[in-house]
């Protein structure tokens, strides 16, 4: 079970163990906060966990907190990951630039360089043969 789940049912529980009568007494909105409460922090951690990056043969396949986007190799130039970056991006073929949520050093720095040397080389192997 994932631990936004686990929020939610432990917050309905509370909000529903919440007494509705005697000297200290509960209101059905006191309750149901609990319950939205709990929903709130499942849907926060659930976006927080979207961020990933899937190459394949075709290409990449880039999620991030609210967006998809599928690339093919030829439209990634380059990845970058600089000092002070909260993650890695990639420059694409049209001049914009794509974040790679994904890859955050502070999830861990050294992992992060790593993985995105990986992506590097993926592109560096799949991309466009004119490139230099």
């Amino acid at each position: 079970m994932s631990l936004g789940a686990l929020a939610f049912v432990t917050l309905t529980a509370i909000g529903f163990a919440l007494p509705s009568e005697g000297p200290v007494r509960h209101s059905i909105g006191e309750q149901a906060a609990f319950c939205l409460a709990g929903l709130l922090i499942w849907a926060v951690l659930a976006l927080l966990s979207r961020p990933r990056v899937t190459a394949t043969d075709q290409g990449l396949t880039v999620v991030n907190l609210t967006s998809v986007r599928r690339l093919e190799w030829a439209q990634v130039v380059r990845v970058n990951l600089r000092d002070g970056d909260s993650w890695a991006s990639l420059d694409l073929h049209d001049g914009t630039a794509l974040p790679v949520m994904a890859i955050q050093p502070a999830a861990g720095r050294e992992a992060a360089v790593r993985r995105a040397r990986a992506l590097r080389d993926l592109v560096e192997a799949h991309g466009a043969p004119d490139r230099g």
